[in-house]
């Protein structure tokens, strides 16, 4: 087992978010988050690479066990070492350049000298199809070229695991096929990857496992062909029938 969450909880104010998350991932696994709106995913992602505290949890990863709500500032660091986190509205800077937005990281929190970063970032550029705008600034890109450039941001540090968040929510439907598509590739070559999507096809055909939430707590979690074939629970069956109804 590569990752292991346990009993997850978080709560902002009076509002409890989550309600203990069990989630085990083995390495290549790609892992579709679910869930209506406010069940809590995206703030389980979160909890997962300590943008948010979880104030409940443990996560074993790589053998090592972390509490979530009091991991010091070193162990975050060496957890986000191997991991990626892909926002859903890209985070790039606006005035540095595709190439330097995907080489910062390397040069200034690695220490990497530019020449060797910069030849780790055009190769991470071209395994998403961005090598061709190493010089253009996001302004001059698509939003889907923009999300392309942020998975590339995430591969130059050759991550044990990658977290989307949503990652198709902020563009034009056009423009999806493109990032679902480098994703389906990252797929196929064994990226371990956890998605919180509402891309239902990308759920059932490219993720094997998926995470159903609401309210706080896990519904069901399975295989993803079982889940949209054969959904167990009463609360999936309905999610299922409301996707169906809205594509009609």
């Amino acid at each position: 087992m590569m990752l292991e969450i346990k009993n997850v909880h978080k709560r902002f104010e009076a509002l409890e978010v989550l309600k203990g998350i069990d989630l085990n991932v083995n390495k290549g696994d790609v892992v579709a988050i679910l869930g209506p709106s406010g069940s809590g995913k995206t703030t389980f992602l979160r909890c997962l690479n300590f943008l948010e505290r979880a104030d409940q949890g443990e996560m074993v990863f790589d053998g090592e066990r972390f509490d979530l709500h009091a991991a010091s500032r070193a162990d975050v660091a060496r957890i986000r070492k191997k991991t990626a986190f892909v926002f859903q509205n890209y985070n790039l800077f606006l005035n540095k350049t595709v190439l330097q937005n995907v080489t910062l990281g390397l040069t200034v929190a690695g220490k990497m000298k530019k020449d060797q970063a910069n030849e780790i970032a055009v190769e991470a550029l071209r395994r998403v199809g961005m090598a061709d705008k190493l010089n253009n600034y996001p302004a001059q890109l698509s939003g889907g070229q923009q999300q392309r450039v942020a998975i590339a941001r995430g591969l130059v540090s050759n991550p044990e695991i990658i977290y989307f968040d949503e990652p198709t929510s902020a563009l034009d439907p056009e423009l999806i096929g493109e990032v679902l598509a480098v994703m389906r590739q990252l797929a196929e070559e064994g990226m371990t990857m956890l998605v919180v999507t509402h891309e239902m096809d990308f759920a059932r055909h490219v993720s094997n496992k998926v995470l159903f939430m609401a309210d706080g707590n896990v519904v069901e979690s399975g295989p993803s062909q079982e889940f949209f074939e054969h959904p167990q629970q009463e609360r999936s069956r309905e999610f299922i029938k409301s996707i169906l109804e809205a594509r009609k």
